[in-house]
């Protein structure tokens, strides 16, 4: 693809200067679990085990997202299970993610540091499928052949917001045990069915075809914190979903991470992911859905959203650029359009996999934000600089946002952006640290 030279795109550019910003450190309170690992393995213990025979195969569920102490825990419950007794085997319960490959979703599990070495047993990706039979609302229901073949299953995931629909359960055990655990075909189906019928009946009609076509343990549950820190590992017996998983939710909506302000002109993510987020980007954090039949959140409201790279834990999957206005040529560049595609196609979320203004540079991109957002004052416009929408303890912002008293947010320093001919650069205050793992400003860096 040919995007214009840099010359066209000066031409057609105001000639602006951007704010002064500054480092803020957001720091609400939150809680945060002590060990871990023994509330894993206790998380096990919940699950109604006693029916198993002895030496029997527990297919273990474990997905794509980045969970801040999945290792541990999924370590946890694999030992558990195997000092009980019981045969674990992994089963990746991503859907289409890896780009629907049975090779592909165990790059994905070790990029998360999911390997058979680091958890004591053997994965098998597997991409077969079995139709186990059809939902309440007409849908028809595939499960991994892995998962047919053991002889129980439970399933080892987050509770959270979900990025395209609010319900009285949303990310989680039953989503895992339906669109994770029925691989593309699986995955396909219900989200055709959500889009219909909406997401809730179409995962929760899913899970009850699911818990009778298996001995489904049910699952442990994590909620993180602000922080993305475990603040809780529950066991919940398959029994008790999808309802206890409501009420996790709510816990879990208590801590999300979000941007301490409801409207902005412009908000600069350094990099998305889908070990950030399905949709790359939370789309609660941003304000924007944009899924068939779902109305947008309507808070915050962000007039311009840019975007500047990938994580590396994505292996180029960038499903979610779409939900950007603007971005460069090397991001574009990074895109995995197999996956993308992949991705997009299975879940019907088109409008995620479209490809924004790509622009040269970062200077360019960020230019045309504040310019095309209607009148433009470096000292009144509200700019956001984000690492990614996971991590929001400590970003920076435009002066006008640092003058606002916000409930736990505090000013740690300035960081000045300094544009030299064909070297921009950023000069940052002491606080620096902060942001130690964020991006490069700027590509020529």
């Amino acid at each position: 693809m040919d995007f214009p030279d840099p010359d066209t795109v000066e031409a057609a550019l105001p000639d602006v200067s951007f704010p002064t910003f500054f480092d803020m450190s957001y720091d609400p309170p939150a809680p945060e679990l002590d060990d871990v690992a023994a509330a894993a393995r206790a998380a096990v213990g919940d699950l109604p085990l006693e029916s198993l025979p002895a030496g029997a195969t527990v297919a273990v569920g474990l997905g794509s997202r980045g969970i801040t102490n999945i290792v541990e825990i999924a370590t946890a419950v694999v030992g558990e299970l195997a000092d009980r007794g019981f045969d674990p085997v992994v089963v990746p319960a991503m859907g289409s993610h890896g780009g629907a490959t049975a090779e592909g979703q165990r790059r994905t599990l070790a990029t998360l540091g999911l390997t058979e070495d680091a958890l004591g047993c053997s994965i098998d990706p597997r991409m077969d499928t079995q139709l186990v039979g059809e939902s309440a609302i007409g849908g028809d229901v595939y499960l991994a052949e892995t998962v047919l073949e053991a002889d129980a299953v439970l399933v080892v995931n987050r509770i959270k917001a979900h990025t395209n629909f609010d319900g009285t359960f949303e990310s989680g055990l039953c989503k895992m045990s339906t669109i994770g655990l029925g691989k593309q075909v699986g995955a396909k189906a219900i989200h055709e069915q959500a889009l219909v019928k909406g997401y809730e009946p179409a995962i929760g009609g899913a899970f009850e075809v699911v818990r009778e076509a298996t001995t489904h343990l049910g699952g442990v549950a994590i909620v993180e914190n602000f922080y993305d820190e475990t603040a809780e590992v529950t066991g919940v017996p398959a029994g008790d979903l999808p309802e206890r998983e409501g009420d996790l939710l709510e816990r879990a909506y208590e801590h999300m991470p979000m941007l301490p302000y409801d409207e902005l002109d412009v908000l600069v993510v350094d990099q998305i992911g889908k070990d950030i987020s399905g949709a790359g980007m939370d789309t609660n954090v941003i304000g924007r859905y944009e899924v068939l039949n779902t109305d947008d959140p309507e808070f915050p409201d962000i007039k311009r959203i840019l975007v500047r790279g990938l994580t590396e834990a994505t292996h180029g999957n960038g499903q979610g650029i779409g939900l950007a206005d603007l971005t460069t040529e090397a991001v574009i560049a990074e895109l995995n359009l197999d996956q993308i595609y992949t991705n997009a196609l299975t879940s019907g979320s088109l409008s995620k996999a479209r490809l924004p203004v790509a622009l040269p540079t970062d200077r360019h991109a960020l230019t045309a934000a504040v310019s095309s957002i209607g009148p433009y004052d470096p000292e009144t416009v509200r700019i956001a600089w984000i690492r990614d929408t996971g991590h929001l303890s400590a970003f920076r912002v435009s002066s006008a946002l640092a003058r606002e008293d916000v409930t736990h947010v505090s000013v740690t320093g300035e960081s000045r952006l300094s544009f030299e001919r064909g070297n921009p650069r950023s000069t940052l205050s002491s606080s620096r640290s902060l942001f130690s793992g964020l991006l490069p400003l700027y590509e020529e860096f």
